[in-house]
């Protein structure tokens, strides 16, 4: 599932800002859609690099996880997620927002997530199983929000679909990836999440 959802191809020219917001959107895409293969993995330092920095929580976050993906095999790292996210039965950890929201998976939040999604002319690509409210999926969402939309039309699109479908869990997301059993690189990508989303969050406000 690296690209959940159907996109417009069309994108008009994006602000510093919004390149950077639709960068880190499709960081999380791939870093949840499925394990990191080794491509990934080694650039995941050099965006720490550029990005990261001791100033701030979303700074420190990035060179955590620079840290973590540093000399980190990719094969362990499949285990990792296979473990974490695709066990039979209950995984370990959930990335669906309809857990974090409702208790359960495929509840009204998933029903309400589709709905939006129609509206917005989006849908779920032929051939992939997991359910629209994945956090991949949300993320992919929110960055085809951006690159296609970053007029005032488009700025209030990105602040309802993130209020409805990703800030009220986000927070629990994170816990949950911090406390996450044996894991030595995705409970050290909860501090980006929880810093990422918290910027979002506080942006929106101000609009």
């Amino acid at each position: 599932m690296s690209a959940v959802m159907d996109r417009i191809a069309s994108a008009p020219v994006l602000s510093d800002e919004d390149r950077a917001r639709a960068e880190h959107y499709a960081v999380f895409s791939r870093l949840f859609a499925s394990a990191p293969d080794a491509d990934f993995l080694a650039r995941l330092p050099a965006l720490a690099a550029t990005w990261g920095s001791a100033d701030s929580a979303l700074g420190r976050a990035w060179l955590t996880l620079g840290d973590a993906a540093r000399g980190l095999d990719a094969e362990a790292l499949d285990d990792e997620y296979t473990r974490l996210f695709l066990t039979i039965g209950r995984p370990e950890l959930m990335l669906f927002g309809s857990f974090y929201l409702a208790g359960f998976l495929m509840e009204e939040p998933v029903v309400e997530l589709r709905n939006d999604l129609a509206e917005l002319g989006l849908g779920r690509r032929l051939g992939v199983t997991e359910s629209e409210d994945h956090i991949a999926a949300l993320a992919d969402v929110m960055r085809h929000l951006i690159v296609t939309g970053p007029d005032d039309a488009g700025l209030n699109r990105q602040k309802a679909f993130f209020a409805t479908h990703i800030s009220p869990w986000a927070d629990a997301l994170a816990d949950a990836l911090e406390n996450a059993p044996d894991s030595r690189f995705y409970s050290r990508t909860a501090p980006l999440v929880r810093a990422f989303f918290d910027i979002e969050r506080f942006a929106f406000d101000m609009v």
